[in-house]
């Protein structure tokens, strides 16, 4: 019981922390290390691999619940038990052992609440709840970074009450998930819809954004509009003003210009107004990783996720600050390292800095504004873009330019305001001459766009007021637009910015304080979900609910399932967890209240569904069942099987056979020809790798290998 054990969460961050310090020997599993200059004996550094430990699945609470039946909702566990995850097994015995040998523990996950409920979990199941804790909280894994934070440990207690907020989160998505998903699947089986249907507290009220954004462009009605042009000429060149009025018909615009005398084509004008204004343009702010997901998805098409995996690969290689931040700011203390290092940052970028501002400044730099993490910055450390993969070198010079930005001149340019007079009719025009290229100068050809259509103006002539001029006025005809559908860069600012829809206005101030639905860590995950789900397809960036997914938001339609006002009212409780003011019992027993509301209400409003929506979910449909020879085989999460399992039928089909993961290509394959291609990387019990074809006899799935008959 000599040694203290430090608990990351996974290795790479177990051995960012070994490399800070001195005398550290890499073991199996974890590393030993001994260095006085942080601790007085021994230490071990171990990890998770992620999530160490789950929650089960119904069935083993309750035998019974393993049959998705309307006659076993709702699925309320009287205690919610955790496992080790089967392919984690190894991790966690030499994790048990570590900690039921040492003296106490150093938390040492990632600093936010999913990393404390990540290590408190396996602390708990691991039967070591009684140790004593420390916390170490950091924002980088630079070897300073890390230093310092063994330095000024935590104490863990303070931490408990972010472990029960994210674990009541778990325990409520576990609840909805496994109540919803199987009541609205069951539910749409009767009106004749293959399911299964995947529910939960955030992917459903996201899914219901991009259908009602559907459903807006799928019911606009174009109608055409008018207005008046008036192409001007003066002394020294000519530009295109506009009559502010817009018209429904050609009638309305006529009779505009006859009130003025005014006739199409040529026409004697004068410049009536020029007003002049110096306009300065701040850089962008610092990026949280909803910025940067959606500012990399517009300039380079990568999907949220891409960007968060990315971004998670620059923060292990020590190259930026931790990239799961949903603020923009950040303290004195980094501003004055990134103050220090920009000549590197510089040289790394292949730009040159005009330093303008030497100092803080508070759209930037406020304590305040930071909490458990500041903005995505560069760390101390610089690299050789060269030495990056594309996507990485992408999101660093990104971060770089950005952070840089933060030091650099204003953009600069004036604005000048034009009316000219046709007969008291008047027509305006804005144009924008740049005095100074500041910030932009840094980003080039990458320069952020911006969506005042006043600085994409173009320079008028030089003129001046009571200056004649001939103005040729025409009509133009227009057609009003459908709103835009949503890329993936814009669908994670649309959920970051969903709380604006909201009636109920604490839910509407706990969504805004929250940032929205879902967090900066989830909403990439979010969107995967829903495209692994085949409730969404993106397709050259742009966002499309499927027929499967267009089904569901009919059927949750009305209810909270398909508002974000539900997670802005759940944040709300959640957060006052996190504050140790509410607790997960109060939680808990509000969530079953809503799920048995559900169960009363859904098979009403689900049974008035207009017929129509039956068999549009067919996507999922792999084949006909080799067994009753009448059911179709369908995805059903987790695995393949029947879709007459209430009539009897029990045929399945694993997803993973002897190691080896079954596509839907293969499984289709296999049920409609007898048999799959020959398929390499099956694994025996000893670990050997084979080939063999798959093929179904007696309900089973076996072998045939080459050369056999």
């Amino acid at each position: 019981m000599g040694y203290v054990l430090i608990l990351a969460e996974k290795p790479s961050q177990g051995r960012a922390y070994a490399d800070a310090f001195r005398n550290a020997i890499k073991k199996d599993g974890y590393i030993e290390v001994e260095d006085s200059r942080f601790f007085n004996k021994r230490v071990f550094i171990t990890w998770g691999l992620g999530h160490l430990v789950e929650l089960v699945e119904p069935e083993q609470y309750k035998g019974e619940w393993k049959r998705w039946s309307m006659q076993t909702l709702p699925i309320f566990p009287e205690h919610f038990k955790f496992q080790v995850a089967k392919d984690k097994r190894k991790q966690f015995a030499l994790v048990k052992k570590l900690l039921h040998s040492s003296s106490g523990v150093i938390v040492a996950t990632d600093c936010d609440r999913e990393g404390e409920n990540i290590a408190r979990s396996i602390i708990l199941l691991a039967g070591a709840w009684k140790k004593p804790t420390k916390r170490l909280w950091i924002n980088s894994l630079e070897v300073e970074e890390i230093q310092r934070g063994f330095q000024n440990l935590k104490e863990g207690h303070d931490y408990i009450s972010l472990y029960r907020e994210a674990q009541t989160r778990q325990f409520s998505d576990w609840l909805v998930g496994m109540n919803a998903s199987r009541l609205y699947t069951l539910l749409l089986q009767q009106k004749g819809v293959r399911g299964p249907f995947s529910v939960g507290r955030v992917q459903t009220p996201t899914l219901y954004l991009i259908y009602k954004r559907h459903q807006e462009i799928e019911n606009f009605k174009s109608e055409p509009f008018f207005e008046w042009i008036g192409d001007t000429t003066v002394k020294n060149g000519q530009f295109e003003a506009k009559h502010k009025e817009k018209f429904k018909s050609k009638e309305e615009a006529q009779a505009v210009i006859d009130k003025h005398n005014v006739v199409p084509g040529e026409n004697k004008g004068v410049i009536d107004r020029i007003q002049k204004a110096l306009k300065k343009t701040k850089s962008p702010r610092l990026h949280s990783l909803s910025t940067l997901q959606a500012k990399a998805n517009k300039h380079w098409k990568y999907s949220p996720s891409e960007t968060l995996k990315t971004a998670q690969g620059l923060y292990e290689k020590k190259l930026i600050s931790y990239p799961r931040t949903d603020t923009h700011f950040i303290t004195e203390n980094e501003f004055n390292y990134l103050k220090e290092h920009l000549s590197d940052y510089q040289s790394c970028a292949g730009v040159t800095l005009e330093l303008a501002y030497p100092y803080p400044q508070r759209r930037f730099v406020d304590g305040r504004k930071v909490q458990e993490h500041y903005a995505i910055i560069p760390t101390r450390k610089t690299m050789n873009l060269n030495a990056l993969s594309v996507k990485e070198r992408n999101i660093y010079r990104e971060v770089l330019l950005t952070t840089l930005a933060m030091f650099a001149p204003d953009y600069e340019y004036e604005e000048t305001k034009v009316a000219v007079d046709v007969n008291k009719m008047i027509f305006e025009k804005t144009g924008k001459a740049e005095l100074k290229k500041g910030w932009k100068v840094l980003f080039g050809k990458e320069e952020p766009k911006t969506d005042s259509k006043k600085e994409e103006d173009a320079a008028l002539p030089q003129m001046k007021e009571g200056e004649s001029c001939t103005v040729n006025v025409k009509l133009k005809e227009g057609m009003t637009q459908p709103p835009k559908p949503f890329t993936e860069g814009h669908l994670i600012q649309v959920m970051k910015n969903a709380g604006k829809d909201v009636e109920d206005e604490e839910a509407k101030e706990m969504l805004n304080k929250t940032e929205g639905i879902g967090t900066e860590a989830t909403r990439a995950a979010i969107i995967e979900t829903l495209k692994h789900q085949k409730y969404i397809e993106v397709k050259k960036n742009i966002v499309h609910i499927t027929n499967k997914g267009g089904t569901l938001c009919q059927a949750v339609e009305g209810t909270l399932l398909s508002s974000p006002e539900m997670t802005g009212k759940w944040e709300q409780y959640l957060h006052k967890i996190g504050q140790s003011e509410g607790t997960q019992e109060v939680f808990i027993q509000q969530i079953e209240k809503f799920i048995q509301s559900l169960l009363e209400s859904a098979p009403s409003s689900v049974g008035q569904l207009d017929v129509q929506v039956k068999d549009k979910v067919q996507s999922s449909f792999m084949g006909t069942c080799p067994v009753c020879r009448s059911g179709r085989v369908q995805d059903k999460g987790k695995f393949y099987g029947c879709a007459e399992y209430q009539k009897g039928c029990v045929f399945t089909l694993p997803k993973t056979f002897c190691g080896k993961k079954l596509s839907e290509a293969m499984i289709r394959k296999l049920l409609n020809s007898g048999k799959t291609g020959l398929l390499k990387g099956f694994k025996s019990k000893k670990g050997k790798s084979f080939e063999a074809y798959l093929q179904i006899e007696n309900g089973k799935l076996t072998f045939e290998f080459p050369g056999r008959k």
